[in-house]
């Protein structure tokens, strides 16, 4: 029951996040107040349905700028959704993630991958976010958006593909760079049928920063210990694995909750300030 409410919830974000309907009516990007607020969550900002911005994106948009400049406020956004619910925004609320779940429920050959895979994501949001598009800059002194530009699937599925389909001029400039992005999406995408948020744990930098905070975050998932009967339940069915799950409040939980509901002992719970919540999230 867990997995299907939080897929309505993914549901429910994905389209209000996407809501601008006019946009892809006329291949045109919405650019009114909602525009300014960052939620943090993959999602291109220049998608024509999207209403709200990409902080990655955001990120990157100030940094390669003639000089250089650091984005507090998009900072704050990620560090506050951070410390409230650490990588909560990743599993109930991110359009990408959204797609990434269902595309692991199509039948297809499924693999793990090594643990030090994880790591490379924190190489991309150090490299390809924040160093390269201050300080790799051209004759001009001005940067480029690294990730955006090479790296983003969100940003090719939402934003290239719609636009190239519905503004002629934009069909007629595509080359190179067109194609490496649906190449590299492809990739991505065949990569997530075989194993289950393959982006998310190897390549995404806003789960790289938020991540961080999973440890301190108010919102925690917490174990009795009095009551867990050590029968493995939760590795069984925690989204990372068994090599994650009996270490709560790992920096790669995307709480998911689904090894609190499914505790036979009741032994998990959730929590928040400390007061415990345990069922109340279900009804």
């Amino acid at each position: 029951m867990v997995d299907l409410k939080r897929k309505l919830v993914q549901l429910i974000s994905a389209v209000t996040l996407n809501s601008y309907a006019g946009g892809f009516a006329r291949g045109t990007i919405y650019r009114g107040p909602l525009k300014q607020v960052c939620v943090p969550v993959l999602n291109c900002y220049s998608c024509p349905g999207a209403v709200t911005s990409c902080p990655i994106g955001s990120l990157q948009a100030l940094a390669t700028g003639a000089t250089f400049n650091f984005s507090f406020y998009v900072a704050g956004i990620i560090s506050l959704s951070g410390v409230l619910a650490g990588r909560f925004s990743c599993g109930w609320l991110c359009p990408f993630g959204f797609l990434q779940d269902l595309l692991y429920r199509i039948p297809f050959i499924k693999f793990c991958l090594p643990l030090w895979t994880r790591y490379i994501k924190y190489l991309v949001a150090g490299l390809f976010v924040l160093a390269l598009p201050a300080f790799a800059l051209d004759s001009f002194g001005l940067g480029t958006p690294y990730f955006c530009k090479w790296l983003c699937p969100a940003g090719t599925l939402e934003a290239a593909i719609p636009l190239s389909l519905l503004e002629p001029g934009i069909r007629g400039a595509l080359g190179a760079l067109f194609a490496w992005r649906l190449t590299w999406l492809a990739l991505i995408l065949l990569f997530c049928l075989g194993v289950q948020r393959a982006f998310c744990r190897v390549l995404c930098p806003l789960g790289a920063i938020l991540s961080l905070f999973n440890r301190v975050s108010f919102f925690t998932i917490s174990r009795n210990e009095q009551l867990c009967r050590h029968c493995g339940h939760c590795n069984e069915v925690c989204y990372y694995g068994p090599a994650l799950a009996p270490e709560l409040n790992h920096p790669e939980c995307i709480r998911c909750l689904k090894c609190v509901k499914s505790c036979p002992a009741g032994a998990l719970s959730w929590n928040f300030k400390g007061a415990n919540k345990e069922g109340v999230f279900y009804g």
